[in-house]
């Protein structure tokens, strides 16, 4: 099982940047540029563009073949695949390579990826060898073998020094693969040693009009960032690992140990890395016990995750116009909401959109025109590209009720809009999972490091009226 290469775009559908594809026709990587931009422009919205798309052969001689991509930012990567390849086995590679670009660049443009083009071939051509299979996709081994991007290797590779060489020449480290440890380099060394450790949650779920939900899955990991010195050992034990299941670990993760006594045993890399993946199921009998709201709704089935907040949606249809009203009210006893997004698919030809948005029992009053915004009761704007409603909270405090009022015609007769809301929030501080880091012992070096855990929660959520 291989994959061909990768082909990144800018955002007008344009090759930044691909891999040699030296196994394949020089036609290959311009037969799915196509296939992706017919898609584009066939496509009525971007999200409606498949994420795996057909490319028929352009001669009898050659079978057809598959293009996965991914948008990231302004960018956009295609992965070609061909005769038995698996689309996820290229997504995959794609998220890691995309990883590795955050590693290298911060939020990578198309901007920042022409202004590195030798970098990012260089990534390209060390993460994958010309048979098509991963290579070196660890950022601890890659910074040794491609350096990342700064002024001054730019200003010695103008110069015609190598940097790589002249760093590992005067340093007694050695040069790449050094290491006995693939994912660490050898002789490491910090003024403060320090290593915190992110709880990162991501909640979706699909709610009925009748406010039951249908399905949620929450999903985590364990993002590190180490800068500890040496080679020090570390042993992470938790009050409530049997919260979590499938769980998917880093390679430095001793599995025997964490078999034994549900305990992370390992040696970590150097800088950013995800420690481990996991997935929350709660209990059935211990669904709402962290909602102190006694007449909310309890969930009864063990693969559902009690909501953050409520919405109740009241849309009345006329021959040619809509009415709406939604209220959303925070489920949240001591944790503030952050950056909701509530959008509403209005159908094609919508116009004439008003609006107001208010607190509570409509106190304070909202703005109305096209366009509404107000820190104190929220805001509102249509998206005409879109012809959706975009209705954004900064921060609903909790308990507190937040309204959207508004009414809109249509062009084509019969309006014809999405019957689902899409909301998307933030929560600071916070897991679903309630999962607690116990105590984190770190051996094999002779100093006390500091530590630090936090955990933040998001959610996408599809709630039908």
């Amino acid at each position: 099982m291989a994959i061909d290469g990768l082909i990144i775009l800018d955002n007008s559908g344009r090759a930044i940047i691909q891999s040699g594809f030296r196994s394949k026709p020089l036609a290959y990587p311009l037969l799915h540029i196509d296939a992706f931009n017919t898609a584009v422009a066939k496509s009525r919205r971007a999200g409606d563009i498949e994420p795996v798309i057909y490319v028929p052969a352009y001669n009898v001689a050659e079978s057809p073949s598959a293009c996965c991509h991914v948008e990231c930012a302004d960018i956009r990567i295609l992965c070609p695949v061909s005769d038995d390849g698996d689309p996820l086995f290229a997504f995959s590679f794609i998220r890691t390579f995309v990883d590795i670009l955050y590693e290298y660049f911060g939020t990578p443009s198309a901007a920042t990826l022409k202004d590195n083009f030798d970098v990012v071939y260089q990534l390209l051509e060390e993460t994958l060898d010309s048979s098509g299979q991963p290579l070196t996709t660890s950022p601890n081994a890659l910074r040794d073998i491609v350096l990342p991007p700064s002024l001054l290797s730019k200003l010695l590779s103008v110069a015609g020094a190598n940097l790589t060489s002249a760093i590992n020449a005067g340093s007694s480290i050695g040069g790449p693969f050094s290491s006995p440890i693939p994912w660490r380099k050898a002789g490491l060394r910090y003024t403060s040693n320090e290593i915190y450790f992110d709880m990162v949650e991501d909640l979706k779920a699909i709610v009925n009009k009748h406010g039951t939900t249908l399905s949620s899955s929450v999903w985590g990991r364990m993002e590190t960032n180490c800068k500890l010195s040496g080679t020090p050992d570390c042993l992470l034990s938790f009050t409530n690992p049997h919260v979590i299941t499938d769980c998917a670990f880093h390679p430095c993760v001793r599995l025997q140990r964490w078999k034994r006594d549900s305990s992370l045993s390992f040696v970590p890399p150097d800088g950013h890395f995800t420690l481990a993946e996991y997935r929350f199921t709660p209990s059935a009998s211990a669904t709402t016990a962290r909602f102190t709201n006694p007449n909310a709704p309890t969930v009864s089935s063990r693969e559902n995750i009690p909501l953050p907040f409520l919405v109740k949606a009241n849309v009345e249809f006329a021959e040619s116009s809509v009415s709406f009203e939604f209220k959303l009210t925070s489920r949240m006893p001591s944790h503030t909401l952050d950056n909701v997004v509530v959008e509403m698919f209005l159908g094609d030809g919508a116009t004439g959109v008003k609006g107001s948005t208010s607190r509570g029992d409509g106190g304070n009053a909202g703005l109305r025109g096209s366009d509404g915004s107000n820190s104190v009761t929220g805001s509102w704007t249509f998206d005409s590209r879109k012809t959706a409603v975009r209705w954004e909270i900064s921060q609903a405090l909790p308990s507190s009720v937040w309204l959207l009022r508004g009414s809109y015609s249509c062009l084509n007769g019969v309006p014809r809009p999405a019957h689902a809301l899409q909301i998307r929030f933030d929560i600071a501080s916070y897991t679903f999972s309630a999962l607690k880091v116990d105590q984190l012992k770190v051996t094999g070096e002779n100093y006390k490091p500091y530590k630090g855990v936090r955990g933040r929660s998001s959610g996408s959520i599809e709630w039908r009226w």
